[in-house]
């Protein structure tokens, strides 16, 4: 857990503190309308040494900033390319990561709050924008190298290129594919649901309680603690069912209950600003039994048995029968590797129930079904396939073309990105602190006088008077 939790304090690390009077931060470069602080550097390389328990070589900070010019270039171009972050969006990946790292706590929020030193409330203001910049950085990297394609032909020249003694060894490795049943709640559960909701309605209507004080209370999702508010969001951001409904209320109405593929919604307009809302809700999801979920692992039993026996393939069956919320609904069911991008897993890589369902199977077989949860917890079935198993060897183009075409993609997006990088530095007004000018990887920042200037600290941030 520990180690979990130290990953995940990249988007949520303890905030420093000094004396009255002292030097807490200052300026160390500017790209264009973005400043990077002294205090981001340290940060990142604290937590570099943390993660390594070991001290770093001393160009580290001269890497850690590059990489952070990087990022500050690409934020300064999507402000002025109109890329846009939604308000819904960056609360929903809020809500994720604090629900992720809550699991990793048991869900004890006094234990979050301990380690945090904060509420679950002050941890998402403080991250909030921290994380609209990192979206927006994704998103533009995306934008540059979108156009980049590679050929047979490059992919033949890449591996060609690599000496022979320079060649990876790949351990044995497995294909894995999954059909994906989202069991359903039965009718009378939903009909309580329904009416546990159209009962809170009429408890708001008539003041009992307030909107945000019965989503504190009752709604199932993250949003829950902070009353229900998902922000202000344009069009497009939300379902269909539930958008509808939301951009059919008046400022401070409350809607009757709407049923999305995440559950049942009460839903109150707070706010609207021409296109854009900001909407609170209420979620209430019913419960699956285990009546339903006998059902529909019977159902999902005789798909498989019909995989078998060859009435149709692995990939119809996951397009007509399969969960269209899962990632690999969209690859014909092959699931994909979180620690490569691609869909290629060592065993132990594998969450143990797979690995232990396909140990013994051989290759094109269908196991018996299995239960898993999502990754917000929800309750799922699946039979998988192993269909492919390769034995060590060194990488060949013929047993791993679909590693070395991804190998030879990146390189070119690299340098796709670095030419990107070489073009904007020319037409960008960029400054770095003086201290930083020696480290090899600032120099190409520094090339064009007449757009990079170089000069001392730029500002301190101070406490006291």
């Amino acid at each position: 857990m520990n180690n979990i939790l130290a990953l995940l304090l990249c988007l949520f690390s303890a905030s420093a503190f000094a004396q009255q009077g002292a030097v807490i931060d200052e300026v160390i470069a500017r790209v264009g309308s973005e400043y990077i602080l002294l205090s981001d550097l340290e940060e990142q390389y604290a937590l570099a040494v943390s993660q390594n328990n070991a001290a770093l070589p001393p160009e580290a900070r001269c890497a850690m900033l590059d990489q952070a010019l990087v990022g500050k270039l690409l934020y300064n171009q999507s402000k002025l390319d109109s890329i846009e972050v939604g308000d819904a969006e960056v609360e929903q990946q809020l809500n994720a990561r604090i629900d992720r790292i809550l699991s990793y706590m048991g869900g004890d929020i006094n234990q979050f709050e301990d380690y945090y030193g904060q509420s679950i409330t002050a941890t998402k203001e403080q991250f909030r924008e921290d994380l609209r910049e990192q979206l927006a950085v994704d998103r533009m990297r995306a934008s540059v190298v979108s156009e980049v394609k590679v050929t047979p032909a490059e992919v033949k020249n890449f591996f060609a290129a690599i000496p022979r003694d320079s060649l990876p060894y790949f351990n044995s490795e497995v294909e894995v594919g999954e059909l994906v049943v989202h069991p359903t709640a039965n009718d009378s559960t939903k009909s309580a649901v329904v009416a546990r909701l159209e009962a809170l309605r009429q408890q708001i209507i008539d003041g009992t309680i307030t909107f945000e004080e019965a989503a504190r209370q009752n709604s199932t999702d993250g949003s829950a603690r902070g009353g229900g508010d998902l922000g202000w969001t344009k069009r497009g951001k939300f379902v269909a069912e539930f958008e509808a409904a939301a951009y059919n209320l008046d400022p401070e109405e409350i809607s009757g209950v709407v049923e999305t593929e995440f559950g049942y919604h009460l839903i109150k307009l707070v706010g609207r600003r021409g296109n854009s809302i900001r909407v609170s809700h209420i979620l209430l999801q019913p419960e699956i039994t285990e009546a339903d979920m006998e059902k529909s692992r019977s159902f999902l039993d005789s798909i498989a048995h019909l995989i078998r026996v060859d009435t149709f393939d692995f990939s119809y069956a996951v397009k007509r029968f399969g969960y269209d919320k899962v990632q690999s609904y969209n690859n014909d069911g092959r699931m994909s590797n979180p620690a490569s991008g691609n869909t290629f897993f060592e065993i132990g890589d594998l969450d143990p129930d797979v690995y232990f369902a396909i140990d013994e199977l051989p290759v094109d077989s269908i196991s018996e079904v299995m239960e898993f949860r999502s990754p917000t917890r929800e309750p799922l079935l699946r039979v998988v396939q192993l269909q492919s198993r390769t034995s060590p060897h060194r990488a060949t183009l013929s047993q791993d073309y679909a590693k070395i075409q991804d190998a030879t993609r990146n390189a070119k997006q690299q340098e796709s990105l670095s030419d990107w990088i070489e073009s904007k530095v020319g037409t960008t007004f960029i400054k770095i602190d003086e201290r930083y000018t020696a480290c090899p990887q600032v120099q190409s920042w520094l090339e064009d006088s007449r757009k990079i200037t170089v000069g001392n600290r730029e500002g301190k941030i101070v406490t006291g008077r």
